[in-house]
């Protein structure tokens, strides 16, 4: 079974998991190397993309997903200083909402 086929065997309404399930089961076992359990999570260099080739380069499952979720790292505008570096492709990346510390 492709990960697709196992994602698509959800009912209806099934949720994204909270920042703590987030954390146990799929970023610690990232970092330590572990396997990680099937996911929809794609690592990728998000300042090299513009929205419209990550939307093209990963499709949502239809009628089930509305949303994409990617790892990424974060870049910094100056080598020292605090401000991210949001230009991606042609573009720039656009702030909706506000920074969550997860620890």
């Amino acid at each position: 079974i492709t990960n697709d086929e196992y994602f698509k065997s959800f009912p209806k309404g099934y949720y994204f998991p909270s920042d703590e399930e987030l954390i146990i089961h799929y970023l610690k076992n990232k970092i330590w190397g572990k396997p990680l359990p099937p996911n929809r999570i794609f690592v990728v260099d998000l300042y090299g993309y513009n929205p419209e080739v990550l939307t093209a380069l990963y499709k949502l499952l239809s009628h089930r997903e509305t949303e994409w979720y990617f790892l990424s790292s974060r870049r910094r505008k100056y080598p020292n200083g605090q401000r991210p570096d949001r230009n991606a492709g042609n573009g720039y990346w656009k702030p909706t909402g506000t920074d969550k510390v997860i620890k």
